[in-house]
């Protein structure tokens, strides 16, 4: 069942999320998320983009947000969305599920552009994109470094 986040499941978030803080380099975290920090993101993304969870058998498997693309106010109309599945629970389809739902609700709300930025190499990553119909758009090099290694940023996008 996918549904809208509520505060009750921060904790499911961050030991989701906090998997790949600590053994990837899907994000460029590199200290795991507190709860009261993720309760902050949450209330920050809520207030005006939605964020939702898959939940299975009474327990959150995975979840997906979209954030505002830059500060400035003309960028208002785009966002940088995010997806993120249990590491035991990938390869399910909660991860297609999820950012087919955030899609929608995004286009429903007028947003004009998705953007998602992907750590390279991540095949599992590029191919959701594209399936769900973004393009790709941007490749920085060795913008990041983690785990004593630099990495590269693809950026795709999907505009409505």
């Amino acid at each position: 069942m996918i549904r809208n986040v509520t505060q009750n499941d921060v904790p499911a978030l961050c030991e989701i999320y906090n998997h790949y803080v600590s053994e990837t380099v899907i994000t460029f975290e590199e200290i795991p998320i507190l709860h009261e920090e993720m309760s902050r993101r949450v209330d920050s993304v809520t207030s005006r983009f939605p964020w939702l969870v898959f939940e299975q058998q009474g327990a959150v498997v995975g979840f997906a947000y979209a954030a505002q693309w830059k500060e400035r106010s003309a960028f208002r109309y785009s966002v940088e969305s995010s997806v993120y599945v249990s590491h035991e629970a990938v390869g399910q389809g909660i991860g297609t599920a999820l950012y087919k739902a955030l899609i929608s609700k995004l286009h429903a709300a007028e947003v004009h552009s998705v953007i998602g930025g992907i750590s390279l190499p991540n095949p599992q990553s590029v191919k959701l994109h594209e399936k769900l119909g973004f393009e790709k758009t941007g490749h920085f090099h060795e913008v990041g470094r983690k785990f004593d290694q630099w990495i590269d940023v693809g950026y795709w996008e999907l505009t409505f």
